[in-house]
């Protein structure tokens, strides 16, 4: 086995940085076409700990989608639940995409990178085909940029960014915000996102030329005194399932609509005219999906969760939280009115019965704001 020719087999794109974190104890999964690095040395609760206290760095998978052209604000308006024209130049922002019943497509973050111009990062969906279909009476081009990202989070993570940077990052970098600039003498473009709801950015190859191992070891000079550590996703997961951020098509998909998911603030009906809005005038308001503790077992993905004998959801995503030090994760229930039930459980691993207990999403800060850079209403969070 090499780096250059590892044993894996998968049809899956690799990121350009793959050989920088490639080795024989990484394992890898499949997202939206590419590979996830998923554990580099089996190290998750260290990786998770540095995400909470310092700064990691992440290879992910999620896709952008390039929208632009003259029509594209009236495009997006049809495609997206919330119309997009306040959306100013330099911001992102969360949002959902829906079928003709109501149903989920995918959902995303919409950044405005000029005028006439947006990326729509997406998760594992074929938005490309979707938005394809949907422009043909629209003049708009939709391009696939052929961009990957990596994500740099944790509470030291804008350290490592105005370190990074050929030139200094603006001034004012609000959470959602975006900008184009240069790291190592390659383009690239910045967001305040991420999928770990800490402190954090995005960072997006421009060129599809980009020289992934120059980049990647530029990241790792910058955030060497700020304890940067290369990580997989699954210190990351734990950390999503904490802040309550949904995965497309796990915790969501097609069969379910936004209120279901509990997403009805990024559903406009007043006014907007987009694709599903006539059937979710008539659709039901009432979420059915929230998180869950179990204190004395660890229900798999997928377990059926049961009321008594009968069974009412099922779990779509569950892991160890070291901070609560049990196991947490998402219940999704056949109804919403499951959603007030007690006496609730499901079975583990080793297949003995487990109790679990729902919480309201997210498990804290409600407010997001570790991710803007500011102390959680409900306490700082330490180990």
């Amino acid at each position: 086995m090499s780096r250059s020719n590892p044993r894996i087999y998968s049809p899956c794109a690799r990121s350009p940085w793959f050989d920088k974190t490639w080795n024989e104890k990484a394992f890898y999964g499949e997202y939206a076409g590419r590979l996830v690095l998923m554990n580099i040395v089996g190290a998750t609760e260290e990786e998770y700990w540095c995400l909470r206290k310092q700064v990691g760095l992440y290879d992910v998978p999620e896709r952008p989608v390039e929208i632009s052209g003259p029509d594209a604000i009236e495009f997006l308006n049809r495609a997206l639940t919330r119309p997009v024209d306040r959306l100013r130049v330099g911001r992102g922002s969360y949002g959902l995409l829906c079928h003709k019943g109501g149903g989920l497509v995918c959902d995303g973050i919409l950044f405005r990178l000029a005028e006439e111009r947006f990326w729509y990062v997406h998760a594992d969906a074929d938005v490309f085909t979707w938005l394809s279909a949907l422009a043909l009476d629209y003049r708009v081009e939709i391009r696939d940029p052929q961009s990957w990202v990596l994500q740099v989070q944790g509470p030291r993570s804008l350290d490592v960014l105005a370190r990074a940077c050929d030139e200094p990052p603006p001034a004012e970098f609000r959470y959602f915000d975006v900008f184009e600039g240069r790291m190592g003498g390659q383009p690239v473009l910045v967001s305040r996102t991420g999928w770990t709801a800490e402190l954090g950015v995005e960072i997006y190859n421009l060129d599809p030329a980009v020289d992934g191992g120059a980049l990647w070891d530029h990241l790792l000079a910058a955030g060497a005194e700020f304890g940067m550590r290369a990580s997989g996703q699954l210190s990351m997961n734990v950390r999503r399932i904490e802040a309550g951020i949904l995965n497309y098509p796990t915790d969501i998909d097609w069969s379910m609509t936004p209120f279901d998911a509990g997403l009805g603030a990024f559903v406009d009906l007043d006014g907007h005219d987009f694709v599903g809005r006539d059937a979710l005038l008539d659709a039901p308001r009432e979420a059915r999906l929230t998180g869950f503790h179990c204190r004395d077992g660890n229900p798999r993905s997928g377990s059926i969760v049961y009321r008594g004998d009968n069974a009412v959801g099922r779990v779509t995503a569950f892991d160890h939280s070291p901070y609560f030090g049990h196991s947490i994760g998402f219940v999704r229930f056949d109804s919403a009115e499951h959603m007030r039930a007690e006496d609730l459980h499901a079975i583990d691993r080793e297949g003995n019965r487990c109790t679990i207990e729902l919480q309201a999403l997210p498990f804290y800060d409600a407010e997001k704001n570790i991710p803007r850079g500011l102390e959680p209403a409900d306490g700082k969070i330490e180990d």
